[in-house]
């Protein structure tokens, strides 16, 4: 494949599949900007490895596992750890309308230790098996099982209005 032929298509795929892909990383992490951040780091390592990832034709696998590992690897990072304090912008961001529901699902998946959350949206949220989550993560089709039931278990309790009052 030339150069040009190259770029080109994997110009194609990146125009094609980019709102996808954010919004897979925007799962992963909960934050917009860290969403492009890792899809940033994702499509700079497709495209060192475009030809053999293209002729494999595991685009979409490939990159979502660089999503997941990238979103693993940054939540480790110590400054991640931080915690937000009292203290509020002058000028917060204005809450979208109409989205309470899925604000208040993307909030309960960020409760979720990153493994959990991984697991669930790779295998609720993408459809995919058992065995093709564990190959993304790197770990055991009992550990995908086990991560997703304890994710949907704290999401359940996360999500139920609350009953005492």
């Amino acid at each position: 494949m030339k150069g040009t032929d190259r770029e080109a298509a994997y110009v194609d795929y990146v125009t094609a599949r980019r709102a996808h892909l954010r919004r897979i990383a925007y799962a992963l992490c909960g934050d917009w900007h860290r969403a492009d951040d890792l899809l940033q780091i994702a499509l700079v390592k497709l495209y060192v490895a475009w030809p053999r990832v293209r002729r494999a034709g595991s685009e979409d696998a490939y990159v979502r596992k660089i999503l997941v590992r990238a979103s693993i690897d940054e939540a480790r990072r110590p400054w991640r750890r931080e915690r937000v304090t009292d203290d509020l912008p002058e000028h917060p961001a204005p809450e979208p309308t109409g989205v309470e529901e899925r604000t208040a699902l993307f909030d309960a998946l960020q409760a979720l230790p990153t493994q959990q959350r991984a697991a669930v949206v790779l295998r609720h949220w993408l459809g995919l098996s058992v065995a093709e989550t564990a190959a993304e993560l790197g770990i055991n089709e009992g550990t995908v099982k086990s991560h997703t039931s304890r994710g949907l278990t704290a999401l359940r309790l996360n999500l139920e209005p609350n009953t005492t009052g």
